[in-house]
């Protein structure tokens, strides 16, 4: 990994998105990040730019915080058996994704079940990662799959550990509410969150879950709420935005038309701010470097949600679910962005609009905790501008 930047003055910033849902776009020319956390933002005749390390000139594109994959599957390092292909976690950089959160690293080869095995590789998978970043992108991993036997001291030894996570519930041999309930609590007492499967079995193993077990299981996260693949119907998927304080995940590897439902619905209950983004990927259907990306412009353009808050459930909204320190643009905030801009050719009068028509932004660069990770990417169609290092 690479050491934060001294100071890092991003300047000539045409647009500022926030990832705050009340207020999404800020006013301001320039971010200023100072070892690797943001110190300010605004207009940079009125800021402090002197004696930065890194000064990049943002040639007029949009900043945003750094987007975040609430739902992803990794393994080890930046391969996935599941698709045999390496360098995965470095194309969705490339999609303007800094953070990826495990759900379970359930496609190891010989994944172990029992209680001692499950725990000692989601400490493993924790540790591997917080000391090895792909490409600087930040994974949190070390999500064990729940299975039926395991007490209470096992969750406390795992949080004691730095495992942060439960993977998918129903994903294991716990497949009923009460002691499915009975486990998340534990790990909630220790301060772990926990995810849900939602919809119909997605992998051998897997089974059906359906809105009631959701509701009466209690996780944090309603996990690909639009189904991984199969969906709910859509009365318990209503049931689920109207009964559930907890984040209403979208995830590209599901059902697009469950996904336009639960933003419609959302959107009618006020509860936009519990929509975050996932791919769950890497899975059946392979890895998607933008889906992300894919999922903002479909939820906007689709769903009639302006894309400034659509970015929202991409970054800023998915940081307050899940209690991070990225994803938002606040000081103190791990300075994680992505400088986009409209793609080429691409209808629509500015970036935002081309996106609520349905296009793809064209990703410029990221910077991961202050460092420049990424310049022009190479899986996104070309943007108009870009920016670059002064």
């Amino acid at each position: 990994m690479t050491s934060p930047a001294e100071k890092l003055v991003i300047r000539n910033i045409g647009q500022l998105l926030t990832g705050k849902i009340e207020a999404p776009i800020a006013d301001g020319d320039c971010v200023i990040a100072e070892g690797g956390r943001i110190t300010a933002w605004g207009y940079a005749a009125d800021m402090d730019t002197d004696g930065a390390t890194t000064e990049i000139d943002a040639n007029g594109v949009t900043l945003a915080p750094g987007l975040i994959d609430s739902h992803v599957h990794p393994v080890v390092g930046d391969y996935t058996p599941r698709q045999q292909q390496l360098h995965w976690i470095d194309s969705t950089l490339h999609g303007g994704v800094t953070t990826l959160i495990s759900a379970g690293e359930v496609h190891m080869p010989g994944r172990p079940k029992d209680i001692v095995g499950l725990k000692a590789m989601a400490i493993a998978a924790q540790r591997w990662y917080e000391n090895f970043r792909p490409s600087g992108v930040k994974v949190m991993a070390g999500a064990p799959v729940i299975e039926h036997g395991m007490v209470e001291e096992d969750f406390r030894q795992l949080a004691e550990s730095g495992v942060k996570l439960l993977g998918e519930v129903g994903l294991g041999t716990v497949k009923d509410g009460r002691t499915a309930k009975q486990m998340v609590d534990w790990a909630r007492k220790y301060g772990m969150q926990s995810t849900i499967h939602t919809g119909g079995p997605s992998i051998p193993g897997s089974g059906l879950i359906d809105a009631d077990m959701v509701m009466e299981t209690g996780t944090d996260v309603i996990g690909h709420i639009n189904g991984g693949h199969s969906a709910l119907p859509d009365d318990q998927i209503i049931c689920l935005c109207e009964s559930c304080k907890a984040a209403f995940e979208i995830v590209h590897n599901g059902n697009e038309r469950a996904a336009i439902l639960t933003v419609n619905t959302a959107r009618e209950l006020d509860k936009l701010d519990q929509v975050i983004l996932g791919t769950d990927g890497p899975a059946g259907s392979g890895v998607q470097p933008l889906g992300i990306l894919r999922m903002i412009a479909m939820l906007s353009s689709l769903g009639n949600v302006p894309a400034e808050i659509a970015f929202c459930f991409g970054n800023g909204n998915t940081a307050r679910q899940r209690e991070l320190d990225t994803g938002l643009l606040e000081p103190g905030m791990a300075a994680d962005f992505v400088l986009m801009d409209q793609a080429q050719h691409a209808p629509g009068a500015t970036m935002l609009e081309s996106v609520q028509l349905g296009n793809l932004p064209g990703v410029g660069m990221t910077v991961i905790d202050g460092v420049i990770r990424s310049e022009r990417s190479r899986n996104t169609p070309p943007a108009t501008r870009l920016p670059f290092v002064i």
